[in-house]
């Protein structure tokens, strides 16, 4: 099973206008129960996001002295004092694709510090909004599921391995294999792969092997590799 953005993202987003007034955006957050708003144009396209810590800034007031912020505004200090969402938000908006893998769309909150990311189409208009939480939707799988897709999507599928030579029971999202495939570096592979599924919260590998193909012994005496034009058929 594959999760993307769009399989977890919530559709209908509250959005306000880049005119909306200051308590309007502070009402929207507060009524909503969320930590920011995406900033739309006419035509629902992202043009920034408001959040907390913007409408915060308020409350860290410039200081009015001669020649200070309030004279010659700008940065946060000129944000202080805005009135209006285009004047308080972030832009540009950093945004996420429908189609997006949820790891991609985890690391870009990571690297960027935020909580919740638009969800934008091909022209940039809005069509959902993803956030931490919904990205740990995958682990509320049941455990019937993710075995399932171990046997036959991973295993039968994927590796080519009979089903019936692993055993596969999964407990609150941990898996463990156990059986004899042919060799040690498909025993990794396995693990590796099982590992990366959607809901897996960790594996416990006691999978053994019929081959140990990682200490192959390679002939380094340069006679045992010639081999010569003449010699060949």
């Amino acid at each position: 099973m594959s999760w993307n953005v769009a399989a977890v993202m919530t559709g209908n987003v509250e959005t306000v206008g880049p005119g909306c007034s200051y308590k309007d955006v502070v009402e929207c957050l507060r009524t909503r129960h969320v930590s920011a708003v995406p900033v739309v144009d006419s035509e629902r396209r992202v043009i920034g996001v408001v959040s907390e810590a913007d409408l915060l800034l308020k409350e860290e007031r410039p200081d009015p002295g001669l020649g200070g912020p309030l004279l010659h505004p700008h940065g946060d200090a000129a944000r202080a004092l805005a009135r209006s969402a285009a004047a308080l938000m972030t832009t540009p908006a950093v945004t996420v694709r429908p189609e997006a893998t949820l790891t991609e769309a985890a690391r870009l909150m990571h690297r960027k510090h935020v909580k919740r990311l638009p969800v934008v189409d091909g022209e940039g208009r809005l069509v959902g909004i993803v956030s931490r939480a919904d990205l740990l939707q995958p682990f509320l799988r049941s455990d019937e599921s993710i075995a399932g897709e171990v046997r036959e999507d991973m295993l039968r599928h994927t590796l080519a391995i009979d089903p019936a030579a692993v055993t596969v029971t999964v407990a609150d999202g941990v898996v463990r294999l156990e059986g004899q495939v042919e060799t040690k570096s498909l025993a990794g592979i396995t693990a590796h792969l099982v590992q990366a599924l959607e809901g897996v919260v960790a594996v416990e590998s006691r999978l053994t092997w019929k081959w140990d193909d990682t200490h192959v012994d390679v002939p380094t005496n340069p006679l045992a590799l010639r081999y010569s034009v003449d010699e060949r058929p």
